[in-house]
């Protein structure tokens, strides 16, 4: 069994946690990480279907370090060999905060010295390794004089769902696409719109959320390359992805964006994803909404209008958006913007609004319930 940890932006912990569960592992929830124990499928699975979390860490052990010496005799002690061949390339990353040994690169240096002194022990080798072979990267995290020690069983971040042929000038995670979806009421059989697509992500993760499609069926992970995950492992892991998806789900899927560039990325993106022909996009302004159906979803990024010269547009879009969307009153709406006054110049106070972070911009999530449509006698 494994230590595994699924690293998570600010404010997204809950829901890594509940997909860590959903995936069968109980876990325990800390700021930005959530910890979980698990075997070689579990790196597999949690790679290929965890859809909010940042990326997935193998714990090989966490101490208290106030010295260098303490770090390195600490760092020596842990059991490298379990996870490094002896050909293993394996750079090693660092961070150091409110820490006594607040020195980076010296930490760094020390834990690779440290690690090269347990691994010639074990191979019983003179020189330096080769480092030829297979990639570990292993990162030191100090943290109030706790030094935690990780191997990263993801390498690129699990946003990276290899589906992005294009983007455009402030692209949202898709990570933080997935939240967004997953933090409204829309199921699969609903028509859901996100009136500021720009380069689609937001309506690419609703489409794989609707036909439970594994964020991660379209790439590679470092871990794959792991001798101790055999090749088996990640076969049965894809098996798994392909029996529970459900491409058969037919889904009622809108991006609009103003700019017409956006619109054509969009459909490449979304074809790149093997969802073409399930996502309508079409160049529209906000005001120029509407719609008959009932019970959707709206989900939008739209500009903050953070730069001097944006406010005033931004703020007459905000009530364009607000006069086009009250007619919706059985629709459910979710936006995510840093404006504070964004309520004010909307016209409505939300519901509910949660604090988010998109990438550094601390933005809220203003969320207005629709009317529950009436339950079936």
């Amino acid at each position: 069994m494994f230590e595994l940890i699924a690293t998570s932006a600010m404010g997204l912990e809950a829901l890594v946690a509940k997909e860590v569960r959903d995936l069968g592992y109980e876990c325990e929830v800390e700021n930005g990480r959530i910890s979980y124990k698990g075997d070689a499928l579990a790196i597999a699975r949690s790679n290929l279907w965890l859809r909010t979390a940042d990326r997935i860490k193998i714990k090989v052990g966490e101490f208290k370090a106030t010295t260098f010496d303490e770090l390195f005799e600490k760092t020596k002690a842990l059991p490298w060999e379990h996870f490094l061949p002896e050909n293993a390339e394996f750079p090693v990353a660092g961070k150091s905060v409110k820490s006594k040994l607040f020195s980076v690169s010296d930490c760094q240096a020390i834990v690779k010295k440290a690690i090269v002194e347990r691994m010639r022990m074990h191979y019983k080798k003179t020189g330096w390794f080769d480092e030829n072979g297979p990639l570990f990267k292993i990162e030191v995290a100090l943290h109030k004089d706790m030094a935690l020690l990780t191997i990263d069983a993801s390498g690129s971040g699990l946003h990276k769902r290899g589906y992005r042929a294009g983007q455009g000038e402030a692209p949202l995670k898709e990570t933080l696409a997935a939240a967004l979806v997953m933090l409204t009421n829309w199921t699969a059989d609903k028509p859901f719109v996100d009136p500021f697509c720009g380069s689609g992500t937001i309506p690419i993760e609703a489409s794989l959320i609707g036909q439970n499609i594994a964020p991660g069926f379209n790439r590679e992970f470092v871990s794959e390359s792991w001798h101790w995950v055999p090749e088996k492992v990640w076969e049965e892991a894809r098996m798994e992805t392909e029996d529970l998806a459900n491409y058969d789900q037919p889904l009622d899927i809108t991006g609009t964006d103003i700019d017409h560039r956006m619109v054509k990325i969009a459909e490449e993106n979304a074809f790149e994803a093997g969802l073409g022909d399930l996502i309508q996009f079409k160049q529209m302004q906000v005001r120029d909404f509407t719609t008959m159906k009932e019970n959707g979803v709206i989900v939008g990024n739209p500009p903050y209008g953070e730069r001097l010269g944006d406010k005033e547009a931004v703020q007459k879009m905000y009530a364009e958006m607000g006069a086009a969307f009250a007619p919706l009153d059985t629709w459910s709406i979710y936006i995510l913007t840093s404006n504070e006054q964004f309520e004010q110049y909307y016209g409505k106070p939300a519901t509910k609004k949660r604090k988010l972070f998109n990438g550094f911009i601390r933005t809220d999530y203003y969320q207005y319930w629709g009317k529950r449509p009436p339950k079936m006698k």
